[in-house]
C-alpha cells in the first residue's frame, strides 16, 4: 500500500497520482508538482488515501509545495498570454496558408514551452510556422493535432440533449463507443440520431450498455424457438426494458397476430421468485441452503458403490450364535484375491516367447 493524492491539471481532465511526502491535502487545494513536461500547478481531486501498489506506475513523483497566492496569480498571467497567443498564431495560419484549425493554446507554469493544439483532415507541414513562432516568443514551441472528441471536449458546448457535453462536464477520459451498441439498444441506426455535435458516437451509448448486455442474456434471440403456456411458438420481438416478448405460436392461424408474454410466464416463475432471481443478496443466501441435484451419472455411482457394499458384506466371515467365527476359505480366498492382484511378469512373458519362436 501506498500513500498517494491525485490532481488534476485541467478543469475535467485525467487525475494523475502523486505522493504526498507525509503532508496532507484537501480537496480543491492548489500543488505545484513536477511531471514529465517540466513544473506543474494542479488541483488535488483526490486527499490522502491509500492505494494498492498494482494500481500505481512506480516510482511515485512527489508534491514540490502547496501553491501560494503568487503561484495562482501567474497562472492568471499564463491564461492572459495565451489569449494574445491565439491570436498571433492564426495570423501566421492565414499567412503561410495552412489548412488547420487552432483550438487552444497552453503556457506551461514555468513558462518552458508553449503548446498550440489544431484539427486538420490531413498531415499539415507547419516546420515555417513553427519558426516564426518561436521567433516571436522566444521559448519552445510545439504543435500538436486532435481530433474531434479532444476539440469538443476542449470547446465545450450544448448537445442534442439540451445539457452541456459529457465530455466536458465530467468524463475524465473517453470510452470507447461502437455501432453494435446502438443495435442492441434498439436505437435508429441513423448517424444524425446518434452521432453527437463532434460527429462522432454519442459517449452516452455507453452509459446503459451493460444494463442491456445483462438483459440481452436473460432475453431470448428474435427468431428463436420456445416453449409457451398455449404451445411452441417463434420471436418475432422483445421488448428489453419492459420484458415483454411477442410469440407467432405454431398452431395459431397465419392471420393471427403475435401473442404477447412476460418473461417471468416464460419461465414459468412467480413474482416473488422472478424477485429473488434478480436479487443478488437473496440468490446467495438461497444457494447457502440449497443441496445440488442428483443427477443420471451420480445415481450410476452410487447404485455401484451400493453394490460393492453388498459383496464386501456377503465376503466376510459371519459369527455364529456363540459368538465363534466359522472362516469361509472360498469367500477368505476372493477377498484377498480382490484386494491382492496377481502380477505379471512381462519380461518373462517376452523370454518365453521368444524362446518357442525359435
Amino acid at each position: 500500500m501506498a500513500e498517494v493524492i491525485g490532481v488534476r491539471f485541467k478543469e475535467v481532465g485525467k487525475i494523475y497520482y502523486f505522493d504526498p511526502d507525509g503532508n496532507t491535502f484537501n480537496q480543491e487545494d492548489m500543488v505545484v508538482v513536477e511531471t514529465a513536461r517540466g513544473l506543474e500547478c494542479g488541483t488535488v481531486a483526490l486527499c490522502n488515501k491509500d492505494i494498492p501498489d498494482e494500481k500505481i506506475i512506480h516510482p511515485l513523483k512527489k508534491v514540490l509545495r502547496q501553491a501560494t497566492q503568487r503561484d495562482i496569480d501567474h497562472i492568471q498571467e499564463n491564461k492572459e498570454r495565451e489569449k494574445s497567443a491565439f491570436k498571433i498564431c492564426e495570423e501566421k495560419i492565414k499567412e503561410h496558408n495552412l489548412d488547420m484549425k487552432l483550438v487552444e493554446v497552453e503556457y506551461t507554469f514555468d513558462n518552458s514551452k508553449i503548446l498550440f493544439y489544431f484539427t486538420a483532415d490531413g498531415r499539415v507541414d507547419f516546420r515555417t510556422l513553427v519558426k516564426d513562432l518561436a521567433t516571436i516568443f522566444r521559448t519552445r514551441i510545439e504543435l500538436r493535432q486532435i481530433g474531434v472528441r479532444d476539440e469538443a471536449k476542449m470547446l465545450g458546448g450544448l448537445g442534442v440533449c439540451g445539457k452541456p457535453f459529457c465530455c466536458n462536464s465530467f468524463l475524465g477520459e473517453f470510452q470507447p463507443v461502437s455501432i453494435k451498441m446502438a443495435k442492441e439498444q434498439g436505437l435508429s441506426l441513423s448517424p444524425v440520431k446518434i452521432s453527437g455535435t463532434c460527429g462522432r458516437l454519442m459517449c452516452c451509448l455507453q452509459y446503459e450498455q451493460e444494463a442491456y448486455t445483462d438483459l440481452i442474456k436473460n432475453s431470448p434471440k428474435v427468431g428463436s424457438k420456445i416453449d409457451t403456456p398455449q404451445g411452441k411458438g417463434t420471436v418475432t420481438e422483445v421488448a428489453l426494458l419492459t420484458g415483454i416478448v411477442k410469440v407467432k405460436l405454431d398452431d395459431a392461424p397465419e392471420e393471427a397476430p403475435p401473442r404477447a408474454y412476460s418473461l417471468k410466464e416464460l419461465n414459468g416463475e412467480c413474482d416473488d421468485c422472478h424477485r429473488k432471481k434478480n436479487d443478488p443478496i437473496q440468490s446467495y443466501v438461497d444457494s447457502l441452503f440449497t443441496f445440488p441435484e442428483e443427477t443420471s451419472e451420480s445415481k450410476k455411482t452410487d447404485h455401484i458403490h451400493r453394490e460393492n457394499d453388498k459383496k464386501v458384506l456377503e465376503n466376510t466371515d459371519k459369527p455364529n450364535r456363540r459368538g465363534k467365527v466359522y472362516h469361509n476359505s472360498k469367500n477368505h480366498r476372493n477377498h484377498n484375491n480382490h484386494y491382492k492382484p496377481r502380477r505379471r511378469n512381462n519380461k518373462f512373458q517376452k523370454n518365453n516367447h521368444k524362446t518357442l519362436d525359435k
